[in-house]
């Protein structure tokens, strides 16, 4: 966690010295963090996938071929699997004490609960190849995810509007919401969940908690359709106009910023909230990294 709270503040410098508005500011290192993260490990997972001997993602049944109970897993997939055990580790804590509290805040807690049981898990039981397939599908989006956001964090800066990150906000928006629904709405279930469901049962019959883990494949399947109706409301508020810019529509303080006015006449903000801090569970909460 240390290491964690450390990347977060090596980040803050390089936001101060670009000059950013102060709530972008607070939010920018743990986009950034993210983004190297992401990045990171979905280039490794690519590696994986498409310049080595597995054939997992051309044929998902494969990732069951051969299976044994307590064979030994390979060194690169050890390699993916120790990195992600200790991101998601790391980032339940941090969804809990660090990161901005957001409306979907909950889920994504338990997103991050149920991803690291499945990687513990599948690594103790032997299912790697199929984990790999997982971490790559659901990776990607998230890279162009975070690129948007700090692009959305740098259109105003040193006083400035920046017309170039906004059209790159803008694209990266529409990039997001496709990748999303084809890696996580479509070749998740047509890949994964095939390969879980009934390939396994035609390689290993007898497959040790077969029910298990498909139920938490079922779980974190249910969260990505849940997180797509943001997606979707997001791009109909564009559409009709309802929206003139690319925001986090997850986070509280932008959904407060729109009512202030409205507010400002009939009820009294609490000082904490016009200082900058962070919402939690409907209470003040600053954000410490």
């Amino acid at each position: 966690m240390a290491c964690g709270q450390d990347n977060l503040l090596a980040f803050h410098p390089f936001g101060e010295w670009c000059n950013l508005q102060p709530k972008d500011a607070a939010k920018m290192p743990e986009s950034a963090w993210k983004l190297l993260f992401y990045t990171l490990s979905w280039s490794y997972g690519t590696y994986l996938l498409f310049f080595t001997n597995y054939p997992f993602f051309y044929d998902p049944p494969s990732v069951f071929y051969d299976w044994q109970k307590g064979m030994e897993v390979p060194t690169d997939i050890a390699i993916a699997y120790l990195l992600q055990c200790s991101f998601y580790g790391h980032s339940i804590y941090a969804t809990a004490y660090m990161d901005t509290w957001r409306k979907d805040s909950v889920v994504m807690l338990l997103h991050h609960v149920v991803t690291l049981t499945l990687i513990s898990f599948s690594y103790a039981f032997r299912y790697h190849n199929v984990g790999i397939l997982v971490l790559f599908l659901h990776d990607g989006s998230d890279v162009q995810l975070e690129f948007t956001k700090l692009n959305v964090y740098f259109k105003h800066r040193g006083g400035v509007y920046h017309r170039l990150n906004d059209v790159i906000s803008n694209i990266g928006c529409l990039t997001f919401s496709i990748s999303w629904f084809w890696f996580r709405l479509y070749w998740f279930p047509l890949k994964v969940l095939y390969a879980t469901c009934h390939s396994s049962l035609q390689s290993v019959p007898n497959i040790p908690f077969y029910f298990f883990f498909n139920a938490l494949l079922l779980v974190l399947t249910l969260m990505n359709i849940y997180w797509f109706l943001y997606i979707v409301l997001f791009v109909a508020k564009v559409l009709m106009g309802q929206m003139q810019e690319v925001n986090d529509v997850r986070e509280y303080d932008v959904e407060e910023s729109r009512k202030t006015t409205q507010r400002e006449a009939g009820l009294q903000l609490p000082r904490a909230l016009k200082e900058g801090l962070h919402l939690k569970n409907g209470l003040v909460k600053d954000k410490r990294v």
